[in-house]
Formats: structure tokens, sequence, C-alpha cells
């Protein structure tokens, strides 16, 4: 049967983007529908301006660091219109590079809602297509629970469009979206809490990280409460909110944001009309192809909830394409050692196995660790210290994890990550030349293991 496109993709953000710019360019007649915004949660709701944002925030340690260097400034202040304005901008300029890629690559773009009709068929703007194959790339979506008032609360969709900066906020929630707007909002000046029900925050992360970081923010003035949730939220007449936990405490606020999960955006996508399945947490099931239950249909990026990073779903949209079109330059995406990065204020960075991890698959285990002030913060006030560690297998030497809480975590990180993907052992860290005076040095210097 001759079809209309060789690929259909339904969604044009990072990883929809990428499997549809590289199918066209290896010969595929190749279609975009998109109903939203071109680039997806990470460009417009997500990643990107959320570091615009975090870099906002952390002016103000900055401001405060310079008099330890000479210099005397003025009192400072900040504009929240300002920023929400430039970013808003940029963001627009990155739109218009998604719409150049797709439309320079020879792909189809269509803007509106798409729905599937068939194993073959979507329908745009009531317009009918048919496809040899279809791929849903069309990500997550903040979650709020339904407890009474929650239609008073915002969420990281709402909180980069606030026509002012609050001046007391509640962020619930334990992951890295909520640490992370955690330190915006409280790097910005708001008096701000942040609340998650368990024990402590950024469950998967390494033991040693979790309480680092938390014991930076509480140095730092925010108010962190653990085994703390939200049952009710009531508008107060003098427009404040009002929370209600779940032990009874009240919290008035202006501004209560959640960060309790996303879900997978599946609305009116007409899976009905297929046989595409769905896991149990509502997520598309694909194997390790990224085929559906119908095989004409794939999937991929945060829709089928594996690794939730937009550097993931670019992977996964280049190896469906090539599969798909180049099957000689087809590689499987590998899930082992992604670096990833939680921007909070400070930053963490990290690859490989946690400690706990290590330990739980097996692993007799070295743990190397560092706890510094950084040169840059001698001269000042600021107690901050940085943490790195290295996980390390006691039989083979072979660096297991690589954690760092401290400036620019990330940025050192991702080229640890080289050196961990490659077999890197305790060994080549010892006999690797640090670079002198930075921070990162110390992970070629740790020597001695850490006795548990």
């Amino acid at each position: 049967m001759a079809y209309e496109f060789d690929l259909f993709v339904i969604g044009a953000g990072s990883g929809g983007v990428r499997a549809a710019r590289f199918a066209a360019g290896f010969g595929a007649k190749v279609a975009v529908a998109e109903s939203r915004y071109l680039g997806g949660t990470c460009v417009n709701v997500g990643c990107v301006p959320k570091k615009l944002l975090v870099y906002g925030a952390h002016f103000a340690e900055d401001f405060e660091q310079a008099s330890g260097f000479g210099w005397s400034l003025g009192e400072a202040s900040f504009d929240w219109a300002t920023l929400i304005a430039n970013k808003d901008r940029e963001i627009h300029r990155l739109n218009g590079i998604y719409r150049n890629l797709l439309v320079n690559s020879g792909v189809t773009l269509m803007e509106g809602h798409a729905k599937i009709t068939g194993p073959h068929e979507v329908e745009v703007n009531g317009q009918r297509h048919s496809a040899k194959h279809i791929l849903i790339a069309t990500g997550g979506w903040p979650q709020i629970p339904q407890i009474p008032g929650h239609e008073h609360a915002i969420s990281s969709n709402e909180a980069f469009f606030l026509k002012e900066l609050p001046k007391r906020v509640l962020v619930v929630g334990g992951g890295y979206i909520a640490v992370e707007f955690a330190g915006i909002f409280h790097g910005l000046g708001a008096k701000t809490s942040l609340l998650y029900r368990g024990e402590m925050f950024l469950r998967g992360f390494d033991g040693a990280v979790r309480k680092h970081l938390h014991e930076e923010l509480t140095k730092r003035g925010m108010d962190v409460q653990f085994n703390a949730d939200i049952a009710r939220i009531d508008k107060e007449p003098d427009g404040s909110l009002k929370a209600t936990l779940k032990d009874g405490r009240e919290l008035i606020t202006d501004c209560v944001f959640y960060a309790t999960g996303r879900r997978p955006m599946l609305d009116n996508l007409g899976l009905e009309n297929t046989g595409v399945k769905l896991d149990k947490r509502g997520f598309v099931e694909v194997d390790d192809l990224y085929q559906s239950a119908e095989p004409s249909i794939l999937a991929i990026g945060d829709v089928i909830g594996r690794v939730q990073l937009t550097p993931v779903a670019l992977a996964e949209g280049m190896a469906v394409a090539r599969r798909l079109f180049k099957p000689e330059q087809y590689r499987a995406v590998d899930y082992n050692m992604i670096p990833t990065a939680v921007f909070s204020l400070p930053n963490i960075g990290t690859v490989g196995l946690s400690e706990e991890q290590a330990i739980e698959d097996g692993h007799k285990v070295q743990i190397f660790e560092s706890s510094f002030r950084p040169m840059k913060l001698t001269l000042t006030e600021c107690q901050e210290r940085t943490l790195m560690k290295l996980v390390v297998d006691a039989d083979t030497d072979k660096v297991l994890g690589c954690h760092m809480v401290g400036p620019e975590a990330g940025e050192i990180v991702q080229g640890l990550a080289i050196a961990l993907k490659a077999g890197a052992t305790k060994q080549h860290f010892d006999e690797t030349i640090g670079v002198h005076p930075t921070a990162a040095e110390e992970f070629v210097t740790m020597r001695t293991p850490v006795n548990r």
C-alpha cells in the first residue's frame, strides 16, 4: 500500500524533532504535528527557561560575595517582569530555530492537534493523512493532586509566566523539579518553604548527596520540611492562600507550587483506535525498538516513562530514525552511565551508581569522599561546602559512580561521564594530573577511602 508519509511524528519536542529531522535526512518523507509549541517541554516550560531562572537566582550570591574581592556595590534590586520578558524573548527565538530545523530538513510541519484514527492514519485539523510509521513523542504533563482547593495551586507550566514574584511560596515535592524551583524562588528573594511527604528528598540519588544538599539549603535559610504534605488549600479574603497540612498545621502563603510528578500526555490521542497498550503507570508500552503493541506505531521520550531526560529523548529519536531508514547506522540506546544534573543552588552533578545502588547490585565498594570550602569563598563570609564522591568496585578498581554537589557540578561531571563510560578505574583517576587550582582536581587527588 502507498502511504502519504513514511513517518508521521506526533509532537515537536526534543525527541520528535530529532527523529523527524534525521529520518528526512535519510530520504524519508516525514510529517510532524504539534498543537502547542515547537521545542516541547524542555525549550518552553522545562530545562531551558528553568536554567535561565537559576542563573538569575544565583546573582544574589554573587553580589553578596563581591565585597570580599574589593567590590563596593550599591543596593541591588530585582525585577521579575524583566527576567520573564527576556526569558520569553529567548524562548521565542528558540521556537523559530526549531521551526527552521524542521522546514529546512524537508519535513512537513502541521500545527494542530493530531489524533490517531487507525494504525496508519492520523487526523490533523480535519484532514486525514496516512503513514507507514507513526511515532508518538507527545511528552509529559505536570500533575497536581486533586485535593480540596487544588485549583489554587500552580505547576511548573504556570510558574514561568507568573506576572510577579510571590513574596511567600510553598513548593511541594521531593524530586529535582521541586528542589530546583525552591532554589529559584528562594534565591530571587521569596520566603520559600519546601515540603516533602517523605523522609528525605531526591529519592534515588546518592545518600551523601541528598544529606549534603539538605544541609546547604538549610544553611542558606530555606525552610525544608520533611514528612509534610498538604491536605487542603483555601483562598483567604486578602487573596493569600492557607495550606492546611495533614498534621493539622496551617501555613499562609501567596503561592502553592506543586512538583509531584508528571503524567504521559495522551489526551484525545486516539489510542483506542489502535492496538497500543499502556503499562501500569499509564505510559505507552514499547519494546527495545520503541515499537508498541501496534507494529506501525512507535513511541519515545517522556511518554514511555523510561529515563525522562532531554538528551535521552534525543538519543531515542535518533535510534528510531536510523533503524527505520538507515539500518546500517543503527545503534541501540545505552541507558547505563547516563550523566545528569540538578540545577539546585548549589548544583548536583552525578553519573553512574550511587553507593546504595552499588551495594544493592552486589558490589563490594570503596568510597572516596571529600567535603571542602571552595577557593572562591575563602575571601567571603559564605560557609558553603562542596561535596565530591567516588564509588569504586573494590575488586576490579572500576569507578562505578561519580557524584558532586557544588558550583558547576553539571559541567564537571559531564567530562567525567566520558571516563566512566570508557570504564575508567580509580588508578586512572589517581594517575591523572589535576588542573590547579580548581575544584575539579579534587576528583583526581582523593587517595584514602572513607571508613564506613
